[in-house]
């Protein structure tokens, strides 16, 4: 009798434990992570007829608002319309006589500086928020950053992405408008080496730098292929390659640091850091939080500039950032555009292109880009290497085309979003990469190609009097 005795209250003391976890959320809290739970999303609460104008890459070398440019001074008309102005700045602005930071060692390909008074000169054409997270941030060194960052708060511009460690750069940072209070969540999949902040571990402290999403880049082969690179490993003196920290999946194989996989088709994979992608998706849902609208911000070259196409993880993230909380999700990165989708009545510009982009017009340019192109600096002026390179990398018209989005926001839902084309081409150095109002025949040839770009994330995008639209009620 006394055995069925204490075999009932053991009975009665684990399954009231089992109420007390379930009752707490601790067993489900062991069995999902955050993102994969579909967490309470607050409602969009901004007045209505709220807008956002948001536009692309701005790499502008000295101030141009002044300009006195029929088609520059239009496009300037058409983004000061909105409560607020959004862009990727993507470089360092200092002052050399007084800055005492160098070029950093490595460099997202260019080492952009800017003039001190850019910051202030983008405010006075409109713009009130700017992601920083980006290959470019660091071009100069940590102290680059740190003083671009300064002088955006000297000018009053809100700025995210970078900070003093990891938790400062990816934390969500905010824009008090008359119509609601705005949060920005910056990050970047493309940055260099030593760009990355990091946490503080220890006696050890954190390191500044930009917010970052780590990926793992797989080349898809066939299994011919497959079994060539796998000879090739086999073959390899003992000891030679690096040992892997995690156990590798049959299908996958890392060869001399490149990762290639086992496929039917051409391309990439990729694979997002668990652990980045929570962070981030936290920050965003901390944003919306606090805040009445959220733009959640990525730098994604991935899979390359050469491709119209989003990389495989961007759709997912961007989806993962609205389910976590973002009203908005704006890609830059490739200098060129990408599709536009609406997903759960909200938007995502996978990329925006360039809005300036002045690359051709870098002053000073450090020694390592003078080697990279293997120019000498006593015959050849810095314009002629800038043009250069520029014909080597950037020369498709594509990378001169982009828009200005418009998105409008009516009882806490985007009702419209409207695409106002311009062209960034010109003959001369110090005319070229400057937004300009484009010709009707050019204004038709960018929106078409958008239009076709978003049409594969079932987007309808309509063209009106050389202006996109997108009726958000009408998208499926």
């Amino acid at each position: 009798m006394s055995k069925i005795i204490r075999l009932f209250f053991a009975w009665l003391l684990v399954t009231s434990l089992l109420r007390l976890g379930q009752g707490s959320g601790w067993a489900q809290e062991q069995s999902a992570s955050p993102r994969d739970r579909s967490p309470a999303v607050p409602a969009i609460n901004v007045t209505d007829g709220f807008t956002v104008s948001a536009v692309g890459d701005l790499i502008l070398v000295r101030p141009e608002s002044m300009r006195i440019d029929v088609g520059f001074n239009n496009a300037l008309r058409l983004l000061k319309g909105s409560d607020i102005i959004f862009g990727n700045f993507e470089g360092t602005a200092a002052d050399l006589k007084a800055f005492k930071g160098h070029p950093q060692a490595e460099s997202g390909g260019s080492w952009f500086l800017y003039s001190p008074e850019v910051p202030q000169d983008l405010k006075s054409m409109g713009f009130s928020l700017v992601t920083r997270a980006n290959n470019h941030a660091t071009d100069w060194g940590v102290e680059g950053m740190m003083e671009t960052d300064r002088l955006l708060d000297q000018a009053g511009i809100m700025h995210a992405g970078t900070g003093e460690d990891r938790a400062a750069a990816r934390a969500a940072r905010y824009l008090e408008t008359p119509k609601g209070r705005i949060a920005l969540v910056s990050t970047t999949s493309s940055f260099t080496p030593m760009s990355q902040a990091g946490a503080p571990a220890g006696e050890a402290p954190g390191r500044p730098g930009v917010s970052v999403l780590r990926t793992k880049r797989f080349v898809r082969v066939t299994a011919d292929e497959m079994q060539t690179l796998r000879s090739i490993h086999d073959r390899q003196p003992k000891g030679s390659l690096p040992v892997a920290l995690e156990k590798e999946k049959p299908n996958d194989l890392d060869l001399f640091g490149t990762r290639y996989r086992l496929s039917n088709r051409p391309g990439f994979e990729y694979e997002m850091n668990p652990a980045d992608l929570e962070q981030v998706l936290k920050s965003i849902r901390q944003g919306k939080e606090n805040s009445d609208f959220v733009i959640a911000s990525i730098h994604a070259h991935e899979p390359g500039n050469w491709s119209d196409d989003p990389a495989d993880f961007l759709p997912i993230f961007a989806h993962a950032a609205i389910d976590n909380g973002a009203d908005m999700l704006v890609g830059h990165g490739p200098h060129r555009l990408r599709g536009i989708e609406i997903y759960k009545g909200k938007p995502i510009f996978y990329s925006l292109g360039n809005f300036f982009f002045e690359e051709n017009l870098q002053h000073p340019i450090p020694a390592e880009l003078w080697e990279q192109m293997k120019a000498d600096p006593q015959v050849t002026t810095e314009a002629e290497l800038a043009e250069s390179r520029r014909v080597r990398w950037f020369k498709e018209d594509e990378n001169y085309q982009s828009v200005i989005t418009v998105s409008r926001f009516e009882h806490g839902q985007l009702s419209e979003i409207r695409l106002y084309p311009v062209y960034l081409e010109a003959n001369r150095n110090s005319d070229r990469g400057v937004p300009r109002v484009p010709t009707p025949q050019t204004a038709r040839v960018i929106l078409e190609r958008l239009q076709s770009l978003s049409r594969p994330f079932g987007t309808t995008l309509k063209i009106k009097d050389q202006v996109g639209i997108i009726h958000v009620s009408a998208q499926k």
